[in-house]
């Protein structure tokens, strides 16, 4: 059997309609990740990124772990697959047209609006999430819940295919993780929403596999993690 290994990004700026900025958390949880790794003896044939800047940067921190050490690290690969769902479309198209059909949802962003605290951006947020899903309202310029399971889909596929026993690595975000752990169980979709909000920053989802077949071995790790450093945004 193979072994997948997922790794979500460190902490990004949360929160923001363009979130692709990283925190001072990400050097330090990914140099503990590397760290982790390597005194456990771990070694991956191959290594694969999206193109977001937290998850590149996610990865490169733990290949400098490496090369510090002297142990060998793959050349990365860029996937686009991998890439978070729109998440800035949602916030900057999807969230306004609900607000002036919905009373209640408009209530929620004003609540955020006014109080900029997490919570409130949660319940607003997990609203507008579950909107997207279902496809109502259908809105222009914002990646559709089908097209990001289908390029996630085929993003997995593609890491897994190969000949041999092999161990994979791929940086990414909280929701590919999210949709190959409900891929995998074959579950309802609705449970992608659900496992997405629980992936910590810099944890560790694995899965076995061997041609078609995938199983969940492990679910967002982070043994290498003391809990003042766990994040989930």
């Amino acid at each position: 059997m193979s072994v997948l290994t997922l790794v979500r990004h460190g902490q990004a700026a949360a929160f923001q309609q363009h979130s692709d900025v990283c925190t001072e958390k990400v050097e330090l949880q990914a140099r503990k990740l590397g760290s982790y790794w390597l005194a456990a003896g771990v070694a991956f044939d191959g290594v694969y990124t999206g193109t977001l800047i937290r998850q590149q940067r996610t990865e490169r921190v733990v290949a400098e772990v490496y090369a510090e050490a002297g142990r060998a690290w793959p050349l990365p690969v860029a996937l686009p697959g991998f890439n978070e769902y729109d998440a800035a479309g949602v916030l900057s198209r999807l969230v306004p047209v609900m607000a002036d059909g919905d009373a209640q949802f408009a209530e929620l962003v004003r609540r955020f609006e006014e109080s900029g605290v997490n919570s409130a951006f949660q319940r607003m947020f997990e609203v507008a999430m579950s909107a997207w899903m279902s496809g109502e309202p259908a809105v222009e310029g914002i990646e559709t819940w089908p097209e990001f399971r289908d390029r996630v889909g085929a993003a997995l596929r593609q890491v897994m295919t190969g000949e041999g026993s092999r161990r994979v690595a791929v940086f990414t975000s909280g929701g590919p993780i999210a949709l190959a752990v409900q891929t995998a169980m074959q579950s309802p979709e609705r449970l992608f929403l659900d496992v997405n909000w629980r992936v910590r920053n810099c944890s560790i989802t694995e899965f076995l596999f061997s041609g078609s077949r995938v199983t969940l071995d492990s679910f967002n790790a982070t043994p290498h993690l003391p809990v003042a450093d766990v994040t989930y945004r």
